[in-house]
């Protein structure tokens, strides 16, 4: 590739006012998908289930590492409810109390966002 090239190539980049790269047109783009498949998605219009299989589907060794840490603490607690009966009442007690407040500043905020 000659300097001549080059420069015909960074000169086809550039749009007429010369501000940057030019954007083809939606309608000038051949649609060559097939019927069944999807196209880029934004990562930030996914619900938060879908966020979490791609999650998953992107690294499957942290999502197995995740739910066997998740299943230790679970063993811990059943163990606490097993010795100390009164003192995982209080925690649990506390816990749901936190994931209420939680949960209702979600959808307050959910609702004013609107």
């Amino acid at each position: 590739m000659t300097d001549a090239d080059a420069d015909a190539d960074a000169s086809a980049d550039v749009s007429v006012d010369g501000a940057g790269p030019s954007v083809p047109d939606a309608d000038a783009v051949p649609n060559d998908a097939a019927p069944g498949e999807v196209g880029d998605v934004d990562f930030a219009d996914l619900s938060l289930l879908q966020r979490l299989f791609v999650a998953a589907a992107q690294n499957p060794t942290r999502g197995v590492v995740i739910a066997a840490l998740a299943a230790f603490a679970f063993s811990f607690y059943v163990a606490l409810w097993l010795a100390f009966p009164q003192v995982a009442l209080l925690f649990t007690v506390l816990s749901a109390v936190v994931v209420a407040v939680l949960v209702g500043v979600y959808v307050g905020f959910g609702r004013l966002s609107r």
